[in-house]
């Protein structure tokens, strides 16, 4: 069964400094359609995304998710927070969104988060990020400065069975991450060459 790409604006997202989606994007959708039957089997009533950019793949999930779900979407930028709610509207979809850095202000869903979604800035810089287009990709000098905030909080997150989906590279040091949390048994869903970039 192939569950279409939800249906989003190119203009609204290269004229407001929002990520496009990309193979990065695709790849994170392709990873959760996989495991779209388990999903559903565990009856799921929270998604968030966490960096939300365009809103393509709050949108898919929900879709595939046949629209059950309390879908909730973060973001630094309000433009990205724009181009979601534009998103969803597009595909029928409702999707709440919360100008926020990473997950801050939602210490009232700990331990309900049934699906969560992270796809970070995970290229390695020298700079730090300074422009909302730069802060997209931009990940410091590991690629993992804006990911390693947000780590130690995923365990108190999750719903009891709760999965938590990451688009990584693979220069951000995969074995540490999958080893990451005593608290999390952890696999790799899926990988992709695109380009130079081992995702």
């Amino acid at each position: 069964m192939s569950i279409p790409t939800p249906q989003y604006r190119l203009s609204a997202i290269r004229n407001h400094d929002v990520y496009e989606p990309a193979e990065d994007t695709f790849l994170l959708i392709d990873a959760i359609e996989k495991d779209i039957k388990e999903l559903r089997e565990r009856n799921p009533k929270i998604v968030l995304e966490i960096g939300c950019g365009s809103g393509v793949v709050s949108t898919f999930v929900n879709q595939a998710l046949g629209g059950n779900v309390t879908s909730l979407a973060t973001d630094l930028n309000p433009h990205a927070l724009e181009c979601t709610l534009e998103t969803a509207r597009l595909n029928d979809i409702k999707i709440d969104v919360v100008r926020t850095d990473l997950e801050t202000g939602f210490d009232h869903l700990q331990g309900k988060v049934d699906v969560l979604i992270f796809n970070p800035p995970y290229v390695p810089t020298e700079e730090e990020p300074t422009t909302n287009i730069e802060r997209c990709y931009a990940g410091g000098r590991t690629g993992r400065s804006t990911l390693d905030r947000l780590l130690p909080r995923i365990p108190d997150l999750l719903a009891p069975g709760g999965v938590f989906y990451l688009v990584a590279l693979h220069q951000n040091d995969i074995p540490a991450l999958l080893a990451h949390s005593s608290a999390l048994s952890s696999s790799i869903a899926m990988q992709r060459r695109c380009g130079i970039e081992h995702l």
